[in-house]
């Protein structure tokens, strides 16, 4: 069913709001969880489906999974029995929904295992690029087929007896990385991954946490060498911080919209997800920790059990004067997520804006780039893509327009929108809402309560 969401134009936001968990560790929290031998408790998962799906999936391996609601039922807590005298061959196929990071990590956990693993997804899902994990799982010694010779979904893994690789991943990516740590803590030898642009260490820092030998060598120019030795993982106690990704949507409102000042509670903070604050600072955005720290700095935080670590870290967000600038291909690693929300905040600066090398953006939930130039089209601001980069016109400041835009079943192209809406004279109607369901149901209500509508 596709549901329509109305963002009014002319608001005005003020007040604090707490992002959900984050997505993209919560995957790998309780993937990890369900390895390690014992009982994990992973803290402030987000309650979207995506995560639901690798929820879902390692039950159907074998982990004990028992999951309760917290913080006004908004997230979840999860207790998780795993290890390998509990996991088994699931008894079906396990579907994954719209979740590329749930397809991409399961398999190369499902890699490790002597039997037959089906993984499959919705239409959306069975169209994104696969063989960028298939090949190097092969190369560790596991079968692994499906449409196009595994390019694309459903796929077959049978795994078991792997060998460890040192990869070079064609296209940097922390899900492919991820899924080849997986794997190698089941094959023999040491398994490494390099890269030239250091992608989110998210996999790394819960490896850890659950005492894999896990090492990081850092190379010249900003990348990294990590490399990971077979072994058992043993039970771990996680707090999932908030998604930085989400909060960002509440970033840019804060800096669209007149009058405003908003402030997002809890994000993590480590340096690989900060890419979208730096670029937002060098555009003149009014950005600030509330305890003095320039937003975007170098500060880090690692994924852990996180209580007991003082204060939560709190971004400002304040009404705006923007200015053009220009992304280079090596930053789009650090802000991939982000993207749609940029392009908005460009659309509103004054000059013109260039991103540069935004050609995985094709393969995301929906294809982003064109998506993005027909939102901003929508929003009256001037932007066309030149092959792989994005040139956008910007308002000087000036609203956008109002007017209809499709998501294309894309939650972040929704929430971008919306957003927008929000910055427009007349208000923006966002179909296919119903995708934000995947990664912030709350959002609408977080919005109603940041407008005080």
């Amino acid at each position: 069913m596709t549901v329509s969401f109305v963002a009014r134009g002319g608001a005005r936001l003020a007040g604090r709001v707490r992002p959900p968990g984050d997505k993209s560790i919560a995957h790998r929290a309780v993937i990890l969880a369900s390895l390690a031998e014992g009982i994990s408790r992973v803290e402030g998962l987000p309650d979207g489906e995506d995560v639901g799906r690798t929820l879902d999936a390692v039950a159907m391996l074998g982990a004990q999974v028992s999951t309760t609601r917290t913080s006004g039922e908004r997230s979840l807590d999860a207790v998780i029995t795993g290890g390998g005298g509990v996991l088994h061959e699931a008894g079906d196929v396990i579907y994954c929904g719209n979740s590329g990071t749930s397809m991409r990590l399961l398999s190369g956990m499902a890699a490790g295992f002597p039997w037959c693993t089906v993984l499959t997804g919705d239409q959306s899902l069975r169209e994104r690029p696969m063989r960028r994990v298939a090949e190097p799982l092969r190369r560790m010694g596991a079968c692994v087929d499906g449409r196009d010779h595994g390019g694309v979904p459903p796929l077959v893994i049978r795994g078991g007896d792997l060998v460890g690789v040192d990869e070079v991943p064609a296209v940097p990516s922390a899900q492919v990385k991820g899924a080849i740590l997986l794997a190698g803590l089941r094959a023999s030898g040491t398994t490494s991954v390099s890269e030239a642009v250091t992608t989110r260490r998210h996999m790394e820092e819960l490896l850890e946490l659950h005492g894999a030998g896990i090492a990081c060598e850092a190379l010249p120019g900003g990348g990294q060498v990590a490399r990971v030795s077979p072994g058992v993982l043993g039970a771990a106690e996680v707090s999932v911080p908030g998604d930085p990704s989400q909060g960002a949507f509440w970033v840019a409102a804060g800096l669209l919209c007149r009058e405003s000042s908003v402030t997002i509670v809890g994000t993590y903070q480590g340096r690989e997800r900060a890419g979208y604050l730096r670029v937002l600072a060098r555009m003149g955005a009014r950005l600030e920790y509330e305890d003095g720290e320039p937003a975007g700095g170098a500060r880090g935080r690692s994924v852990g059990a996180s209580s007991g670590q003082g204060a939560e870290p709190a971004i400002v967000a304040r009404t705006s004067r923007l200015v053009a600038t220009e992304m280079a291909p090596r930053e789009v690693p650090d802000c991939i997520d982000e993207i749609p929300l940029l392009a908005v905040v460009a659309a509103m600066a004054e000059g013109i804006s260039r991103f540069s090398g935004l050609g995985e953006l094709r393969v995301k939930e929906s294809d982003r780039l064109a998506a993005i130039e027909d939102l901003l089209t929508v929003l009256g601001a001037s932007a066309h893509v030149e092959g792989d980069d994005l040139v956008i016109a910007g308002r000087a400041g000036e609203p956008f327009e109002g007017g209809a835009v499709d998501a294309r079943h894309d939650h972040r192209i929704a929430m971008a929108a919306a957003i927008a809406g929000l910055a427009s004279t007349e208000g923006i109607t966002v179909t296919g809402w119903e995708s934000v369901a995947t990664s912030y149901p709350g959002f609408a209500d977080d919005l109603a309560v940041l407008a005080r509508w």
